[in-house]
Order: structure tokens, then sequence, then C-alpha cells
């Protein structure tokens, strides 16, 4: 639907549930006044309803990182490639706990200072960029006590290059299409300087996170490379682990592999999967009044008028959003760049997009953990992160596997 096509517009407002709210969206149109238009109807933005609306059905209820904390045994960890700390809370919640995490985005630096007192080596104090070895062995020899490191190292080099979802904004035919893998000159290496830290300190154990396409990229040459190289150096390295997330208590799909190493000869035992899935809905219906990081956006009528056109799980093609299903887990929680504009999914019954806080829920972030930054950005460390949940359910099965007496 193309932003200037009335027709299509005036199709959508025909769907419009309210005679009276169709009028006022009409005038809003026309003069960019909606609040005031919605106003003398007495009808607030939230009280905005699509066309049609599902019933809700029972469901599992929300789980959150309380459901998984276990007593805490103190094991050190490193983590590299941090983010704004979902793979961390779970570590902390399953009990592990933080020498140092490594950020080279300064936002997300800024997150974690502002929830945890943990040590950060990034902006401003320090580039906490992985591929400078040499100054953050430094910086890192002064925390750990000394080699073979007796803890954990975790860390997901940034995924855009081997992540299908990332070139879909290019066209089929575009060279820019096929995925560039390890040939990216900025990310694609990273993984392998990651590597080199872990032979230069030598952890227990370590896990690698990324998207399934690392698996698959250069006809998975560079994989087998990685995995020769880890263990040459003494290392059992378990296979790719695919996990997906709506299967281990988050409201989310949300896809990703796991490479899990150590320097015993103990296998990993991966977590089990939840026994029922956990949909939007339970994520996002009630306490969300007060939070921080819980703005919405004031949508113009035309958008307001287009979404509200949308049936369960349509897409607005305009802003390439979607309308969520309140029974099912969400779609994956959207990142967007680093540099362009961060988004959300569309409400399953108001027709708006998610708040951060709201995106937040879905990847089981705590309430009281809040995102520093312009909202975009917010919406981008949010998107980026690995369920803490889920990093809780690997951080028992490692701390089971591989450090437990």
């Amino acid at each position: 639907m193309k932003k200037t096509d009335p027709k299509a517009i005036q199709k959508a407002l025909l769907e419009c549930p309210n005679k009276k709210v169709r009028e006022a969206l009409e005038c809003a149109i026309k003069d960019g006044k909606l609040d005031a238009h919605l106003a003398k109807i007495g009808v607030t933005r939230e009280k905005l309803t699509y066309s049609t609306n599902p019933t809700i059905r029972k469901s599992p209820r929300y789980k959150t990182l309380k459901d998984f904390k276990t007593v805490r045994h103190n094991t050190p960890v490193i983590s590299f490639f941090s983010g704004a700390g979902g793979l961390d809370l779970g570590l902390e919640s399953a009990g592990f706990s933080h020498l140092a995490v490594v950020e080279k985005n300064r936002l997300c630096c800024d997150t974690i200072k502002a929830n945890r007192p943990w040590t950060v080596i990034g902006p401003p104090d320090h580039p906490g960029d992985v591929s400078e070895t040499k100054q953050l062995v430094s910086a890192l020899n002064k925390l750990t006590p000394g080699r073979p490191f007796e803890g954990l190292f975790v860390g997901g080099p940034p995924c855009q290059p081997f992540s299908i979802a990332a070139n879909q904004r290019f066209s089929k035919g575009s060279t820019e299409f096929k995925r560039t893998g390890f040939n990216n000159e900025k990310n694609g290496n990273l993984l392998f300087d990651y590597i080199s830290l872990i032979l230069e300190f030598k952890p227990k154990a370590f896990l690698i996170e990324n998207v399934p396409g690392l698996r698959d990229v250069d006809g998975g040459k560079q994989i087998k490379k990685a995995y020769a190289i880890l263990k040459k150096a003494g290392y059992n390295v378990n296979e790719p682990l695919v996990l997906e997330s709506s299967e281990y208590s988050v409201p989310q799909r949300r896809t990703r592999l796991f490479i899990i190493g150590s320097r015993t000869s103990k296998q990993f035992i991966p977590p089990e999967k939840c026994a029922e899935k956990i949909p939007t809905w339970s994520a996002i219906s009630t306490g969300l009044k007060g939070l921080e990081n819980h703005e919405v956006r004031n949508h113009s009528a035309t958008s307001i008028a287009r979404y509200q056109a949308l049936g369960i799980g349509q897409r607005d093609q305009l802003g390439r959003v979607d309308r969520l299903d309140p029974n099912l887990p969400s779609k994956t929680v959207i990142a967007g760049g680093t540099g362009g504009g961060g988004r959300s999914h569309l409400h399953p019954f108001t027709p708006r997009t998610l708040s951060v806080r709201e995106c937040a829920r879905l990847q089981t972030f705590p309430d009281d953990y809040k995102f520093i930054g312009p909202s975009a950005r917010q919406f981008t460390q949010v998107g980026n992160a690995v369920p803490p949940v889920l990093g809780a359910q690997l951080g028992r099965a490692i701390y089971q596997s591989f450090f437990k007496e």
C-alpha cells in the first residue's frame, strides 16, 4: 500500500469498527489533530481497536528470570560482545559471577552500567573492541587470576554477515543479497578474534552464540576451521546446537545457534524444552503501566487507519510491521540497524507498534532493567539480545555439565 494511495486509505477506513472513530480518523487525516478529535468522542488512542479481534485462549503464565534462579556458585564469567546484557542476566540468574563484560557500543555500556555493578570494558574508558586483541588482553590481565582461566567465556560475534534476515532489504538480484559471511571486513573475522582470546586465556568452558547461518556460510568451511583450531587447543567442542527460544519458555520465536566447548572430557547436556509455549498475550497483557521504556508512539491517523484493517498475523507493507497473534509466541523481536530506525511489531489488540518495554517483555528482560539512549537505539539493544530466560537455562546447563563437582 502506497502512502499516497487515497483509495486504499478510504477502504481501510471503511473497515473501522466504530463510526465515530472512523469520522475522527477522517478529520485527523485532513488536519493532523487526531488526539483532539478523539477527545471530542471520549476515546483515547489506547481504546482504539482493529476491525477484527480474536478470542484469548487459556495459556501458560509468563515466566521471568525468578523462575530460573539458582543458588549462586560464583563461577567466574567474562562476557564479550555483551550488547545490553541479555545473556549476562541469564548467567547471573544461573549463579555465575561476572569478572567483566566487553562491549564497544557506548549506549549498550551505559545500559549495563545503569543496571549492574559489573566491570565494563568499553566506552568511554576503553574501546571494548574484540579485534583490538592486544589492548583487550592487557585489560583482562588485570582482572583474571592467571592461566588457564577456571571460568567461562561467552560471546556472540555480530551476526549480520551470517543472517539471511539482515539481507532481506536487498533484492534477490542484487549482489548485496548474498550473505557476505567471513568476507565482511568489519564483522566477519570477529569470530576468530574471539577464538584467539579463548586460546590466550584457556577458559575451562566457552560459549559462542550466533544465528544458524553461521553453520552454512562459505559451505561450512570457516566453521570447520574454527572447530579445528579449538580442538587442536585441547577443547572438546559440541556440535552446533540450534535452539528455538519459544521452546524454552520465551514468548517469542527466535532461533539461535550455540557452540559450547570445554577443556574437560565431559559432554554438554542441553536444557530441556518447556512443556507448553508461552504466547504473546501472557507477556504483555498486564503490569506495564508506569514502567521505564514504555512510551508508545503517537501514530498518524493514516497509519492507524491502515493498521486497523489488518487481520491477525498480517503485515503492513508500508511500515513493514506485523500484527502479532496474542495466542502464539511473538515473531522475532526486531533489532533494526545500529544507524537506522528501531521499530517493533504491532500490538495484537491496539493498532500501534509495541513499546520498548513490551518488546523487552517478549525478550524476558526484567521489568526493572532500563535501557539508555534514544528510543530507536533502545529497540536495537532489546532486539539484538539473547533472551535472558534462555540464557539462564543455558547457563545452568553449562554449570551442571562442566563446573559442578
